[in-house]
């Protein structure tokens, strides 16, 4: 089996990078640490802790395939960069870039009726719905082979009127 070869300059060039990003900021004093798996930069900026992290799994999970935490370092070390260029042009200061994403609405979470049908994310019509439940209904209906008892049925049949519901 092949190594993979690393997506990014070494990591001297990344901690070198993340000198001058902090320089730029106006940090004098900073922490950072990565190992096979993950990263973190830790620093303080205007009397305010900031600590950004990352990791070979959560690049991931994002759609970026890399197998080294220095690769991790490297993508926070450019992220940094890119914050950096931003208070330099003037368009936000990282305290209120940070504070604006304190605001940000919560997620919404999936109501109850629509993970019974086997939905991950909320689905687009009502149409979408019925259509799901047709096909939970021909595989768990009391009368189909292999289908569930009337009453688990229900719950099946409970759910799928609350979602289309929803919708109206």
């Amino acid at each position: 089996m092949m190594a993979r070869s690393k997506e990014y300059a070494s990591a001297d060039f990344y901690e070198k990078k993340l000198a001058k990003v902090m320089e730029r900021f106006g940090v004098t004093e900073y922490d950072y640490n990565f190992d096979r798996k993950e990263t973190w930069v830790q620093f303080r900026y205007k009397s305010q802790l900031y600590r950004f992290e990352h990791s070979v799994e959560r690049a991931r999970e994002s759609g970026k395939d890399i197998s080294y935490g220095s690769d991790a370092f490297a993508m926070v070390v450019l992220a940094l960069q890119d914050l950096v260029r931003m208070i330099e042009y003037g368009i936000y200061d990282l305290s209120t870039w940070i504070a604006g994403m304190r605001y940000l609405p919560p997620p919404v979470e999936l109501p109850q009726c629509f993970r019974l049908l086997g939905f991950s994310e909320m689905p687009g019509s009502a149409s979408e719905v019925k259509q799901r439940y047709r096909s939970l209904a021909k595989k768990f209906h009391p009368d189909a082979r292999g289908g569930v008892e009337g009453e688990d049925f229900s719950i099946i049949q409970d759910a799928a009127a609350a979602a289309v519901a929803y919708f109206e």
